[in-house]
């Protein structure tokens, strides 16, 4: 018998999983936490995460067999910044007795990424928050994001240049955001796409010649201060590990988008340092239109990714999301004006 003829309620696996008794290891209590695409239950040592079964976009984890193969991309690329944080893939398996349990004989139903839990008080985020980032911190942080830009593998160059690519992301999300439910206002957003499209007209050929010298590279993809564990030793995890292509980007655009999210945070002086930084280990230049026009675009993306939520019935009568959204937009206008 194998997963396809053995159905196993999602309910029970999340019961299971909730249950601090049938973990492989003693823990005294275990906190389930759902994400868009997740849940993680964290146990006093150990986060297992148990991706949901359901199609998103390019996403499509309704399969058990896609689901493993989800779990192993995920360990796999975040090795590349966080070795020691992401342990394996592990099998939830349905026993003989018709019991669930780690590993052991019978049929494999579900797979899940076993990581080791990071304290959230060494997350750069609630660091910046509180104040309490050091430039010693940032500068090692810009020191390995560019060496893991210089590793990374470059993507090669294909008929259609890079710029097209940036363009039609740029038409995608002006056509979301002006979805008429979000209530968002066409005027700022045709005037970010509108200003984007003319950046990006002036900046093709630089973009264009980026790729064709390696500057293109399959990186992290989603590179927020959220991400970055500031603890011994330091390292970046939650990678994009379902699409290759979102991962896909110019070194420039991920450092910026880093900077980005500093500046969102509060902290404009350190996504500055990070970016001195950054250019100093990478040999890239980082002040530049190319930089404020990368950084625009992102944060129109993750305007988007934020104004989604109020499809979410859960959401859709909060102002949180909305306000959220409404700020990256800000961010990018303030970018654009460069």
């Amino acid at each position: 018998m194998n997963a396809s003829n053995c159905h196993v309620p999602l309910d029970a696996e999340l019961s299971f999983l909730s249950q601090p008794g049938n973990y492989p290891e003693p823990t005294r209590r275990v906190i389930p936490v759902e994400t868009h695409m997740s849940w993680v239950f964290l146990t006093d040592e150990y986060a297992y995460k148990l991706k949901k079964p359901i199609r998103y976009g390019p996403i499509d984890a309704r399969m058990t067999a896609m689901r493993h193969f989800y779990c192993v991309e995920e360990v796999r690329l975040n090795r590349r910044l966080a070795d020691g944080i992401y342990l394996a893939a592990l099998p939830l398996v349905l026993g003989h007795g018709g019991h669930l349990e780690f590993f052991g004989e019978g049929v494999t139903v579900d797979w899940l990424v076993k990581m080791r839990r990071l304290p959230h008080e060494l997350m750069l985020d609630d660091i910046i928050v509180r104040g309490c980032a050091r430039p010693s911190d940032i500068d090692t942080v810009a020191r390995l994001v560019a060496a893991f830009h210089r590793s990374c593998r470059k993507l090669m160059q294909r008929a259609q240049p890079f710029s097209e690519r940036i363009a039609a992301v740029i038409a995608r999300h002006e056509r979301e955001l002006l979805e008429p439910h979000y209530g968002l206002g066409t005027e700022l957003v045709y005037a970010l796409s509108g200003g984007q499209r003319a950046a990006l007209e002036r900046l093709a050929p630089i973009i264009d010649k980026r790729h064709a010298l390696g500057r293109v590279v399959e990186g992290h993809g989603d590179l927020r201060a959220e991400h970055v564990f500031l603890g011994e030793p330091i390292a970046i995890i939650d990678c994009i590990e379902f699409s290759r292509e979102l991962r896909t980007l110019d070194c420039l655009d991920e450092a910026g988008f880093l900077a980005l999210e500093c500046e969102r945070l509060g902290a404009p002086a350190l996504a500055a340092a990070f970016l001195e930084s950054y250019g100093r280990y990478s040999g890239q230049e980082t002040s530049c239109d190319l930089r404020h026009f990368y950084q625009s675009v992102r944060a129109v993306t993750r305007a988007t990714v934020a104004i989604r939520h109020l499809n979410d019935p859960r959401y859709r009568y909060s102002r949180h999301w909305r306000d959220r959204s409404l700020g990256y937009l800000a961010l990018a206008w303030r970018h654009m004006q460069h």
